[in-house]
């Protein structure tokens, strides 16, 4: 079941990052100048961006293509909580994302760091996300293999 393995593989790719993001790259990020702080969010918020709404989106179609061949709704299922990072991004990180984006590096303070120690307590959502479409590909693969 290659397409099914494949959003397995993909799920977990996504919850990894998922996770660096929150224990390392985050961690890191706030114990530098506001100001710095700032660009060094950007510019991983825009490679991070491209990087795990294509996995999520690569995911899905993986997961759908899974339950198409096999009838297995949990491929669906688990398919359908990776693309939930989409919505998730759009409705409840996105407003913080604006926030970011409106201030220019040199004028960050205080309330910039609060915002992205924010921002990465939303982020913490996707990784939920990530993990829960794994563990759910992950059980149905293995009933596949269960007789």
């Amino acid at each position: 079941m290659i397409p099914g393995l494949l959003a397995l593989v993909i799920a977990a790719l996504f919850t990894g990052a998922a996770l660096y993001i929150l224990v390392a790259e985050q961690p890191a990020r706030l114990l530098i100048p506001e100001p710095a702080l700032l660009v060094q969010w950007r510019r991983a918020y825009r490679g991070g961006t491209a990087m795990q709404g294509s996995l999520a989106v690569a995911g899905f179609l993986c997961a759908a293509l899974a339950w198409w061949l096999t009838g297995r709704t949990g491929f669906l299922v688990g398919g359908f909580v990776l693309v939930a990072n989409w919505p998730y991004t759009l409705i409840v990180i996105r407003p913080v994302n604006r926030r970011l984006e409106a201030v220019e590096p040199p004028a960050a303070g205080p309330e910039i760091r609060a915002l992205v120690a924010r921002w990465g307590r939303l982020h913490a959502g996707r990784f939920g996300l990530g993990g829960a479409a794994t563990l759910i590909l992950l059980g149905t693969l293995a009933s596949l293999t269960v007789v």
